[in-house]
């Protein structure tokens, strides 16, 4: 990714040297946008950054929600209902936070968005017959490769 910035020379005495390709860099420039994030309460500017792009986080957890638990309607009979729906909601944005915390943790983001963790994981399937155990259907190794990095037992 830097060599298209950064003209790379490296010596076994000097190390690595990097000469700047001024051109490259002027025309991405061109592209860059400013803005300014203002707090009563957060002083460390990066803090602040990052709890700014963590707001897209909690918009696709909730679009999730709505998508993938079947949650856009909360049209239901009795208030219980409502707060069993609204309870289900938060433990399922619960499990997203821990997600996205050991994607995050484990290096995962550089090969999947959340998204398409998810999908990898959604289609394993688990088979339940009365009287007897429940099974999880086949899995592949990139499967149980992702439990692993997400710091969960592989279900067996």
């Amino acid at each position: 990714m830097y060599t298209r910035y950064y003209e790379i020379n490296e010596t076994p005495v000097r190390g690595i040297s990097l000469v700047p390709k001024q051109e490259a860099i002027t025309e991405a420039e061109k592209n860059y946008g400013y803005f300014a994030l203002t707090s009563n309460g957060i002083r460390d500017p990066l803090d602040a950054l990052e709890i700014y792009r963590s707001k897209d986080l909690i918009e696709k957890a909730f679009g999730n929600l709505k998508e993938r638990l079947n949650m856009r309607r909360t049209s239901v009979w009795s208030e219980e209902n409502l707060e069993g729906k609204l309870f289900v909601q938060f433990v399922a944005l619960i499990y997203l936070s821990y997600i996205k915390k050991a994607m995050s943790d484990s290096n995962l983001f550089k090969d999947y968005t959340m998204q398409e963790l998810l999908d990898e994981l959604d289609v394993i399937e688990r088979f339940e017959q009365p009287g007897s155990q429940s099974r999880v259907g086949e899995m592949t190794k990139k499967q149980m490769n992702l439990y692993t990095l997400l710091g969960v037992a592989v279900p067996s």
